[in-house]
C-alpha cells in the first residue's frame, strides 16, 4: 500500500492495524509505504492518523482485506536443496547474514520518480503466495513473482535505485538486490549473469542480468521479489502503485 499526506508537515503518527507508518517526505508531500503480512486474516483493518496542528486531528478509513486465494502446486528439485549436505549450510548461512545486510537501510526518500515496470516480458508462470511442496515433502510459500525466459534473455532494473546486493547465492543462484529508497526492495534470483555490482546506482529499464537457473529451479526463469522494510510483498501489487 501506498499512503500520501497533503501538507507542510507529517503526520504526527499513523497506524494500519497494528503496524505503525513511518512517512518520508516526497516532493510537496508525504508517503508511506506498507506491506501486509500474507498470514493477515480477511477483514477489516483501521487506518489511523493523526494531523500536525493545534486541533490534533484525526483521519479515520478503513481497508478490507479480502481472502487470497493461493493455490498450491508440487515441485521436483535436487534433493540437495530439501536437504541441503553439511557443506552447504556455511554457505546459506552467509547468504542469510548477506541478505540481513542488504536490506538493513534507513529510511530515506524514494530515490525514483517514475513508477515500477516489468523487469522482463511478464509472461508470469507463478504468483505470489503459491504454496510448494518440494519433492512431497518440504512445504514452503511462494515469495515472489515467477517470469518465464531462457537462459541468457535480458533482466532489467524494476526501477531507479541502488544496488546492495550483487552475489551467488545457494538456493536463489546469482541474486541482485535494488534497494528503491521508502523501504522498498526489489530482488532478482536465479540469474545465469549478473552484470551489476553493490553499490552501483541503476536506472529504470538499465539491464542488470540474464535470465538464468541457478540456485533451486526446475527450468530457467526469472524470480521476482519485492520486499517493503521486513516483508516480502506481490511484486505485481507493486506495479499497481502511483507513485507519479
Amino acid at each position: 500500500m501506498l499512503i500520501t499526506v497533503h501538507g507542510d508537515k507529517p503526520p504526527v503518527r499513523g497506524s494500519l492495524g497494528d503496524t505503525p507508518l513511518d512517512f518520508f517526505r516526497s516532493g510537496d508531500s508525504f508517503k508511506a509505504v506498507l506491506g501486509i503480512a500474507v498470514e493477515q486474516p480477511p477483514g477489516e483493518l483501521a487506518l489511523r492518523l493523526e494531523l500536525p496542528g493545534e486541533e490534533g486531528r484525526e483521519l479515520l478509513a478503513t481497508v478490507e482485506l479480502l481472502e487470497p486465494g493461493f493455490p498450491s502446486r508440487e515441485l521436483q528439485v535436487a534433493n540437495r536443496f530439501v536437504n541441503p549436505p553439511p557443506e552447504a549450510r556455511r554457505w546459506i548461512a552467509e547468504d542469510q547474514r548477506a541478505f540481513r545486510s542488504a536490506y538493513h537501510q534507513p529510511l530515506i526518500g524514494l530515490l525514483f520518480r517514475d513508477n515500477f515496470a516489468w523487469p522482463r516480458d511478464p509472461l508470469v508462470t507463478s504468483h505470489f503466495g503459491d504454496l510448494r511442496l518440494y519433492n512431497g515433502s518440504k512445504q514452503s510459500q511462494h515469495f515472489g513473482t515467477d517470469l518465464d525466459g531462457r537462459v541468457g534473455d535480458p533482466v532489467s532494473a524494476a526501477n531507479d535505485g541502488t544496488v546492495v546486493l550483487a552475489r551467488a547465492c545457494y538456493a536463489s543462484g546469482n541474486t541482485v538486490v535494488i534497494h528503491h529508497g521508502g523501504g522498498l526492495f526489489t530482488a532478482y534470483f536465479h540469474l545465469s549473469k549478473i552484470q551489476v555490482t553493490s553499490g552501483k546506482k541503476v536506472a529504470r529499464g538499465e539491464r542488470i542480468g540474464l535470465v538464468g537457473k541457478t540456485g533451486r529451479v526446475t527450468g530457467p526463469h526469472l524470480h521476482w521479489a519485492a520486499k517493503v522494510r521486513d516483508l516480502y510483498v506481490n511484486p505485481e501489487s507493486l506495479l499497481r502503485l502511483r507513485f507519479n
